[in-house]
């Protein structure tokens, strides 16, 4: 017994001595390049030929290194924290609008209504000339939304140039603190089908949804669809807490394994479930992700909603914000999270075997391993979520991609709410044939070429032709084809009225009712959403999807 003992000791010592080697190898290994890094950055400093910004370089430097690792560890410097605000609590200083390039020059593509820009009087279309006396011509987006951003209270002056006046507009804007709700929209589809928007998993959340909930539910909700399209994630959890209104307290939602045991976590519903019967419909795209991910793969492994729309984009990376000197954060990368049926949604491999060796592959299929949901339906994890109804693809037309791109919609929009004071309410409001050819007649004179996928096909015969020798003797042919299709190019305004007409509307809606009425005009003519609608109404086919009897 005292030999195995001694033995037991011996092996401990030997473990425990190699441990504290390989620590000390490796604090060595970390103090030795940061004494290179300081001793490099000092020598530019006094020796370099012209004058340098320590901060940039040392910016670059972490940019660089922390690149090696995955997208999501990110630095933060003093001067974005408004960026790290807005990452963590939905929430920044500045005026609340939108912006884009147009041309030279940055305009204004949606104010927030109630916000500083709104409330000062500017509109949707505005070119932004100047910022405190600066001019912003060929700034970009980035940079002239740092000019805009600021501490809650201090006042900028604008100067743009509106459609319609000869003169341009100076506007002196009080910054705030602009606070983006998690659900931008909520409201009855019909008299029983409920909606619910999500846009983002910051604080408080959850309550959102809980009060946007119980809301629809005194307004006679007996189903919900809840949209997480384009939801790209947060707070994982307020993505538990989410899931706390429809399934039972004590319920497990996520787990989380990393390096350190501290990092492994579980997490479950902490508090009395608010509905844990009402059916649901929860629509995903391939811009949901991370906490989306959660949401939309508990409902699923849970069999407490049917999962429609496009697979998921497949983020199981865990980042904590750890404050560090100086006022900068560090937003890292400290843990993969797993969903109840136990598997992860982690779509790129950024490391192979814990080597230092960046790996960004995605994970074959055929590498998928199959787990069971509550109901014993089959899922896998090939990375994201899977609907368990998937939407038809709809891909919009070249010609209304030509228009959007070269900003004539949105162009049309801002002349249209220049010479029209009011326009009925969101829900009524459509592009009819007056205002569609009024627009039609707006694009004679303006640029928006785009090639059609026949003229593609007939320009890779052109090439093939060519190289084998062929185009000759086909050339007449040829000019007579692409006559034709110019011909039918030019009919395609009417061919694709219906699809560009609803686009249309959108723009124009929002410049009157903002982001409120672009969710009220998409609740009519979206396909996901009447589809959505139509499966909660069948419910033998939606219990049927989730293996109900």
């Amino acid at each position: 017994m005292r030999k195995k003992l001694c033995a037991l000791l011996f092996s401990f010592l030997i473990i425990f001595s190699f441990s504290n080697v390989c620590n000390a190898q490796h604090d060595f290994e970390i103090a030795k390049n940061v004494d290179i890094f300081v001793s490099i950055l000092k020598e530019l400093n006094a020796k370099y030929a012209d004058e340098i910004s320590p901060g940039d370089l040392t910016k670059t430097a972490i940019d660089a290194m922390l690149s090696s690792l995955d997208p999501y560890t990110v630095y933060y410097p003093e001067s974005q924290i408004e960026d790290y605000k807005m990452m963590t609590k939905g929430q920044y200083g500045g005026i609340g609008a939108l912006i884009q390039q147009h041309g030279d020059y940055i305009v204004i593509s949606e104010p927030y209504e109630d916000c500083p820009a709104q409330q000062a009087g500017l509109m949707a279309g505005d070119r932004i000339l100047s910022v405190n006396k600066q001019s912003m011509k060929n700034r970009s987006s980035s940079d002239v939304s740092e000019y805009l951003k600021g501490q809650p209270g201090t006042k900028i002056n604008i100067e743009v140039e509106r459609y319609g006046q000869s003169k341009p507009l100076s506007f002196d804007v009080t910054r705030k603190e602009i606070k983006f709700p998690s659900v931008p929209y909520s409201g009855m589809v019909s008299d029983e089908v409920g909606y619910i928007k999500l846009d983002q998993f910051t604080e408080k959340a959850s309550s959102e949804v809980k009060e946007a909930f119980i809301k629809l539910k005194e307004q006679g909700m007996k189903y919900l669809i809840f949209d997480l399209r384009n939801n790209g994630g947060g707070l994982l959890q307020e993505a538990v807490n989410i899931m706390n209104i429809f399934v039972d307290q004590g319920t497990m939602i996520s787990e989380t394994k990393g390096k350190l045991e501290s990092q492994h976590n579980v997490y479950k519903t902490r508090f009395p479930v608010t509905d844990k019967t009402i059916p649901v419909v929860v629509l995903v795209n391939e811009y949901s992700a991370s906490a989306s991910e959660i949401v939309s793969g508990a409902f699923q492994d849970l069999d407490r909603g049917v999962i429609m729309g496009h697979k998921t984009f497949g983020k199981g990376l865990v980042q904590n914000v750890l404050p560090l000197s100086y006022n900068t954060s560090l937003k890292i990368t400290i843990a993969k999270y797993y969903i109840p049926s136990g598997r992860c949604v982690q779509n790129i491999e950024y490391f192979k075997n814990d080597t230092i060796t960046p790996s960004r592959t995605k994970i074959p299929d055929s590498l998928a391993v199959a787990y069971k949901t509550k109901n014993g339906r089959t899922v896998y994890d090939k990375g994201g979520v899977e609907p368990d109804v998937i939407s038809p693809d709809t891909v919009a037309s070249n010609l209304l991609l030509a228009l959007v791109l070269n900003n004539l919609i949105f162009d049309y929009a801002t002349q249209y709410r220049a010479t029209h004071a009011t326009i009925p309410e969101a829900k009524d409001f459509r592009v009819n044939d007056e205002i569609y050819n009024d627009f039609v007649h707006f694009l004679k004179d303006k640029e928006y070429t785009y090639t059609t996928e026949t003229e593609k096909v007939m320009e890779e015969l052109k090439e093939v032709a060519e190289d084998e020798q062929y185009f000759k003797d086909i050339s007449a042919l040829y000019d007579s084809m692409k006559k034709k299709i110019e011909e039918e190019k030019s009919a395609e305004l009417q061919k694709y009225k219906a699809e560009i007409s609803d686009y249309l509307a959108s723009e124009i809606i929002s410049r009157y009712y903002y982001q409120k009425g672009k969710y009220v005009d998409m609740l009519r003519c979206d396909p996901e959403i009447t589809a959505a609608k139509d499966l909660l109404l069948n419910q033998a086919r939606y219990k049927s999807i989730l293996g109900q009897k």
